[in-house]
């Protein structure tokens, strides 16, 4: 007989918060002069560069192993290499075809081993899996795992504790462990702020998967932002996000790259997927309170913190 596992729940986020809480920077929001009533959350002054060290430090401080595979894009790639290397755990990370070199290398010169295979993210990600179980490793994917989702609902966690009374939060969606962890933090708030996961307009994995009731598959995207390239939804972000998010929108690759535009006139060096969740903000003209979480990039230069 299998059993289940129990559902999770923002109790577990807040227990990811507890568990990560020497691992991971607690980000400032920024207010930038060029985008009135828009805070950023600024996960690319995250421990390497974005969001992904959360959810890979609550992981693999759960699993205890010795060894860990994953698949990656880049980001989360270099969160486990990088945690990996202080806490004295070999790292495999797979990456498809055609990702970017830049992060391939910083990736190995953080001590893990680089496996680049043909295909999609898919292919990646189910090479990944495969060469876990052939050697007896930890398969730690990106996003469709339950500690890394409750790690990454930790960046919702310290936004809606320092502004209890916002109206809504943007969200870049990829594989949907960021979206599926916000919105579990969000449960049981008071007045809770509506929930956006903001997707690149050739790789909606969600909407369509929402449109047909199930997870399905894409077909390879080329969106400039390449962390979200990915093709089918993750087993365990998909029915959280199905029973708590409150809209899903698109945004085109020259919306993308007109946000990092602005994001980088005030001094955040931000990648088109950390710039995606500022391109949906600035596509819906939202004119509440906001707050878009940027991720990828440097330091900023002339953003200010401001938690109100």
């Amino acid at each position: 007989m299998t059993v289940e596992a129990p559902r999770l729940g923002s109790a577990d986020v807040v227990m990811a918060a507890r568990r990560t809480a020497g691992r991971i920077r607690h980000t400032p929001l920024l207010a930038a002069d060029g985008l009135p009533g828009i805070l950023l959350k600024a996960e690319h002054l995250q421990h390497g560069g974005s969001f992904k060290t959360r959810g890979a430090a609550n992981a693999m401080l759960d699993l205890a192993t010795a060894h860990v595979v994953t698949g990656s894009s880049g980001n989360h790639g270099i969160a486990v290499a990088r945690l990996g290397a202080e806490m004295g755990v070999e790292v495999t990370v797979v990456v498809a075809g055609g990702a970017r070199a830049d992060k391939a290398a910083i990736i190995g010169r953080l001590g893990a081993r680089v496996i680049e295979v043909p295909g999609g993210v898919a292919q990646r990600d189910r090479y990944a899996r495969e060469h876990a179980a052939r050697i007896g490793a930890a398969f730690v994917p990106s996003s469709d795992h339950r500690s890394v989702v409750a790690g990454a609902g930790t960046v919702g966690l310290e936004v809606f504790e320092a502004i209890p009374d916002l109206d809504a939060i943007f969200v870049p969606t990829g594989g949907g462990g960021l979206l599926a962890g916000v919105c579990l933090a969000a449960e049981g708030l008071r007045g809770a702020p509506r929930i956006v996961g903001v997707e690149p307009s050739t790789a909606r994995r969600y909407a369509r998967s929402l449109e047909a009731g199930c997870p399905v598959e894409l077909p390879p995207s080329g969106t400039v932002a390449d962390g979200l390239r990915g093709q089918r939804p993750g087993e365990i972000p998909f029915p959280i996000i199905r029973r708590r998010v409150d809209e899903l929108i698109e945004v085109t690759d020259e919306e993308i790259l007109a946000a990092m535009d602005l994001l980088r006139r005030d001094g955040v060096e931000a990648e088109p997927s950390g710039s995606v969740a500022l391109a949906g903000a600035l596509r819906t003209r939202f004119t509440g309170r906001a707050v878009a979480i940027v991720s990828g990039g440097n330091t900023p230069r002339r953003c200010r913190a401001d938690v109100r």
